[in-house]
């Protein structure tokens, strides 16, 4: 029966998705449940961990879409055969066909043929009654005459002999171009195989020769980088280079027409190969070759959307410097440095300027009294300089300040990005009306430092500058996947109810815009919340959206002590069972070593208890305390001063395919290349370091013309260690091999000019 088909479909999607995970099918039933129920993906992590055996945020959003994905699958499948079997065309053997495929792509691959097709040379042969010569002629006749043939065919449409040949080869080669066995087998020979060559274009305009590596390259398409495919597709959207494969189009060729020969002969074997190769130049190779670098894009484009949310994720969740007065310091050359000082709550105190950098008659001295003025009248602790123009001026500026007055200050650069973005949004014109948006630039740098995810959640993710080719990815999947971060990052942290911008408490599970400004009203007209159970008073917050928000927000100083903590109201019943039994009175006041075996008689699953346990110990700890914080500073760094093997402190401003940004100080971030990182071979520099990580590095190269520095994870006596160890293994291989017999082995395939040229480029540089 159809339901009984369905549940086989459903058994075999989620047998996929555990496989995949490498966890019990329970685990992704019971998500798969709690998500049907209207569950988010943050309550179930953290608050039905019995159900999901421990699965997190990332598992369970993969859950989500792999099984979304898989029904759709599915469903085209069951489609596809329908629509087939309606021609009176479906055979076993393609019904056993899209029931193994695992991809979208290849369902449509198999219904190429029989799907109704725009207007071709092939469909308008087929119109001029065509067809009937095409099958005589695939059905590889030994005898008679293919011009014989031919001429049963003629009409007012097909007018003579060879028009009617040349009908049937256009349904032919059409026949070879639908072969969906030969696509993928033809596809992964081009991949495997296959070089992707870049020129540069006659007419192309490349100014600062930004695609110059491109300019004339030759790569194996299995071998392309993902950071290499995002610049080779902007270089030719830009016309700046053409791209084109090349592989052994002709052993392909042959392959295509063995497939129709079927190791027979034919009279019409030479017509026959003449279609293969119009099937293969005018239809195949083009169709393989655009599915081939969509693929490619997509890979890449999906990895860079990966590291932006990495990056995201880890800016997000920066350690806050709470308790502690700020200034931010928006730097500007002619229309000078914007400052704001900011309380302990971000409260802003008062906004001002200075012009050390411009013409308007105020010399750098003046500008120093007028920051010490500001620094002395509000006690600030911290300054925090934002990284964009004039921001190297301004810390040298406040570094000289700090260390001529001899203040008990510290300054760190923070990243600024967005922070115009902020400025110019409602929200903000509504929360300082009276103000500049420059100056609202100062604020929200001030409060970035500290508490950052309180601000950065302000901001529209994308224009958070921690990616690559950002540009380029497609704008909704990127939204979606920096949602899901944004998601994740809130509400691992969790919000104080009572303080929580309207912005960070949209994020919450459980609410939305709408109950997110009930919630702000409600503070508005009522005062503060000084129990959880006062979110049902709220307008439209009802008992669903209570239980999947509530652990989440916190509320200090209240009538219900585990109100300030990360445990759900539904176990503080447990939650005091706990404490009476182990003997506690208040909140983490004692350690808590509960028997597993009593476990049960407290009705606590043993995630739930660890759970309870970790928050009666650490009622106000902060998820965020176990990462860096911002790195704090008193002096500033020149180029002049560095020297080859110094070691510095810096903060990793971004993570790249090929490397990581560092800043050390300088105008611009040093990098540290991949093969820098590591004592061990590692894919990706995410594997070493992640965005905001403070890090020890080493100078490893100067170049102070063009204000640039390389730097490595590894102290440079390891990084030789390390390379004299692999040049040694190297030769070693080398002398064993020429101490090998010689044995004269048969040349398998002659090496072109253009390949070998490219291994050579890969290997050398240019």
């Amino acid at each position: 029966s159809r339901d009984e088909g369905s549940h086989i479909m459903n058994e075999n999607i989620i047998q996929a998705i555990a496989t995949e995970l490498k966890v019990q099918l329970s685990q992704v039933e019971n998500t798969l449940s709690l998500l049907a129920e209207g569950n988010t993906v943050p309550f179930i992590a953290r608050y039905r961990k019995e159900a999901t055996k421990g699965l997190d945020e990332e598992q369970i959003f993969y859950i989500q879409k792999q099984y979304e994905y898989q029904q759709k699958l599915a469903e085209r499948k069951e489609n596809v055969l329908k629509l087939i079997e309606e021609q009176g065309k479906l055979t076993e053997e393609i019904k056993q066909s899209v029931i193994e495929c695992t991809k979208l792509s290849q369902v449509e691959d198999i219904y190429r043929p029989y799907a109704q097709k725009k207007k071709t040379r092939a469909t308008t042969a087929i119109k001029n009654g065509l067809q009937p010569l095409a099958d005589w002629m695939l059905a590889l006749p030994t005898e008679g005459s293919l011009e014989a043939e031919a001429e049963k065919y003629l009409s007012e449409t097909v007018t003579s002999v060879a028009d009617a040949i040349q009908g049937a080869k256009d349904i032919i080669a059409e026949v070879v171009s639908d072969n969906a066995k030969q696509r993928w087998a033809f596809k992964d020979t081009i991949m495997q195989a296959g070089v992707l060559q870049t020129k540069l274009k006659k007419d192309a305009v490349d100014e600062n020769k930004v695609y110059e590596m491109y300019y004339d390259r030759s790569e194996k398409i299995s071998q392309l980088a993902d950071h290499r495919i995002m610049a080779i597709d902007r270089a030719e959207k830009e016309k700046v280079i053409t791209v084109s494969f090349v592989f052994d189009d002709e052993q392909l060729k042959k392959n295509a027409l063995k497939t129709l020969l079927k190791a027979q002969t034919t009279i019409v074997e030479e017509t026959l190969n003449e279609a293969v190769i119009d099937g293969c130049d005018r239809l195949l190779f083009p169709s393989i070759e655009r599915e081939i670098r969509s693929e490619l894009s997509e890979r890449a484009q999906n990895k860079s959307i990966e590291i932006f949310s990495m990056n995201l994720e880890k800016l997000l969740l920066q350690a806050p410097l709470k308790g502690r007065i700020v200034l931010g310091f928006d730097p500007g050359f002619f229309n000078g440095c914007k400052l704001a000082v900011i309380d302990e709550t971000g409260k802003m105190l008062t906004v001002s300027k200075i012009f050390p950098f411009s013409k308007k008659g105020e010399d750098i001295e003046t500008s120093k009294k007028k920051l010490l003025a500001l620094i002395q009248k509000y006690h600030v602790q911290i300054i925090a300089i934002g990284n964009g123009t004039a921001s190297r001026e301004s810390e040298k500026l406040v570094a000289e300040l700090i260390h001529e007055q001899k203040l008990d200050v510290s300054y760190a650069i923070v990243s600024e990005a967005g922070a115009s973005v902020w400025s110019a949004q409602e929200a903000a014109r509504k929360e300082f009306p009276d103000i500049e948006v420059e100056e609202r630039s100062a604020v929200s740098i001030g409060r970035r430092l500290l508490d950052p995810l309180a601000e950065l959640i302000k901001i529209d993710p994308q224009s958070i500058g921690v990616g690559q080719y950002q540009h380029d990815l497609p704008q909704k999947a990127l939204a979606e996947r920096l949602d899901e971060v944004v998601l994740k990052s809130v509400n691992r942290t969790g919000a104080d109810l009572n303080t929580a911008s309207l912005e960070l408490l949209t994020h919450i599970s459980g609410l939305n815009s709408g109950t997110a400004q009930e919630i702000v009203n409600y503070r508005n007209e009522n005062g503060r919340f000084t129990n959880r159970k006062q979110l049902l008073k709220v307008k439209k917050l009802g008992p669903k959206a209570f239980t999947q928000c509530a652990g989440f927000l916190r509320i200090t100083e209240g009538d219900e002590p585990l109100d300030q903590t990360s445990i759900h109201p539904e176990s503080y019943e447990a939650a005091r069972k706990l404490m009476q039994a182990c003997g506690i009175t208040k909140l983490g006041e004692a350690d808590i070593s509960f028997p597993k075996e009593k476990t049960a008689e407290l009705g606590i699953d043993e995630y739930t208890l660890k759970d309870i346990e970790e928050a009666i110990r650490q009622p106000l700890r902060d998820y965020r305390e176990q990462f860096d914080g911002a790195l704090l500073k008193s002096d500033v760094l020149n180029i002049s001063d560095l020297h080859v093997g110094d070691q510095l402190s810096g903060t990793v401003r971004n993570v790249v395919d090929f490397g990581a940004f560092v800043d050390i100080g300088l105008h611009e971030d040093g990098l540290v290349h991949l093969s820098h990182m590591s004592m061990k071979r590692i894919s990706h520099p995410s594997e070493c370091v992640a965005v905001n990580d403070i890090v020890k590095v080493w100078v490893y190269q100067i170049d102070e013309a063009r204000n640039r520095v390389q730097l490595s994870l590894l102290p440079l006596d390891q990084l030789e260690q390390r390379d004299a160890a692999y040049r040694h293994r190297k030769a070693a291989v080398g002398k064993h091999n020429n101490q090998r017999p010689k044995q004269n082995k048969p040349i398998k395939k002659e090496v072109s000019m253009d390949d070998a040229l490219a291994r050579l480029k890969e290997r050398f540089g240019k």
